[in-house]
């Protein structure tokens, strides 16, 4: 059987390099590229000498030149996180941009499938609670969020228009909170901060009063998820997230008894423009993929401080 060729964009990133990991151990031969603005080498250096990987540094908002044959373009690449996003939003606003309109006609000359990484983000402070795929969301398109929601609202409609007139095959996967190992310690995220928070023994941060929910994926059933999609008839957005929600300040409790941490949790003020409930409708893909979250939640916090620990 022939090897199968996927290109990963932001593939030195944290969810891109666990991606890497997944289609190598399926028998994919896998171009990992990255600027390495927010991803990092050591995420993938454990590949590197894989003789199916290869790795290019290089900024997808610029033309993308690949002689190999592909049959899969995967767009991955984007800061993040707030803290990422609201220091870099130009760069931010073209990797969905232009990033996303080199990829698509990358895919579109290699007549390969392709699979967009969207985001929760696309929904903004959700007035829907829990977000169906059919909620259109509530966006600050000149918020401090703005860069991140918008751009990735563009790169989907772009997605469906390529899909649309170019008949390429196209998948959309609205990634929820997804946390576990290669996370940045200053990722700036609420699973990197508490934990290192709680094993510095320094005070955990918790923005507003702590009631805002959101729900928490292990990035391995994440990886899962997606593999399931882009290998799907689907074209249509689908959620993929774990549907069980949290409030911000259960989870720093739950972080401070898992890391037998005596900090102390403190309270700031909330960002602006802070979603206070993000939790997905995963039905439809229960439904067509046959998928859901696997791992509980403590399990992969203790996975994931782990890690830390080992840092």
């Amino acid at each position: 059987m022939k090897m199968k060729n996927a290109l990963v964009t932001g593939g030195a990133g944290f969810i891109g390099s666990h991606l890497c990991d997944f289609l190598l151990n399926k028998g994919f031969r896998v171009i990992c590229i990255d600027n390495l603005i927010t991803g990092s080498m050591g995420n993938i250096k454990h590949i590197k000498k894989n003789k199916n990987f290869k790795f290019v540094r290089h900024d997808i908002s610029r033309h993308i030149k690949i002689s190999e044959h592909l049959d899969f373009v995967l767009h991955f690449a984007s800061p993040a996180s707030p803290a990422d996003y609201q220091k870099i939003p130009i760069q931010t606003l073209k990797a969905g941009s232009l990033g996303t309109h080199n990829t698509l006609g990358l895919a579109f000359a290699k007549k390969a499938k392709y699979v967009l990484a969207s985001t929760s983000e696309v929904y903004g402070d959700p007035l829907v609670n829990p977000q169906p795929e059919s909620y259109w969301g509530n966006v600050n398109p000149v918020g401090v969020r703005g860069c991140y929601d918008e751009a990735k609202r563009f790169a989907e409609a772009l997605t469906t228009a390529y899909r649309r007139i170019h008949k390429i095959d196209t998948k959309i996967a609205r990634i929820f909170n997804t946390y576990g190992p290669r996370m940045r310690k200053d990722d700036g995220r609420v699973v990197p901060n508490f934990i290192s928070q709680a094993l510095g023994s320094k005070p955990m941060t918790v923005y507003g009063d702590g009631r805002q929910t959101r729900s928490f994926c292990y990035v391995d059933d994440m990886v899962a998820g997606i593999y399931k999609l882009m290998s799907s008839a689907l074209n249509e957005p689908v959620n993929l997230g774990n549907p069980e929600e949290h409030t911000i300040l259960e989870f720093a409790e739950l972080i401070k008894k898992l890391t037998k941490s005596k900090s102390r949790i403190t309270f700031k003020k909330l960002p602006l423009d802070d979603p206070k409930i993000r939790c997905p409708d995963i039905s439809l893909a229960k439904k067509a993929l046959g998928w859901e979250p696997k791992t509980g939640l403590e399990d992969g916090l203790k996975r994931t401080i782990g890690y830390f620990r080992d840092r």
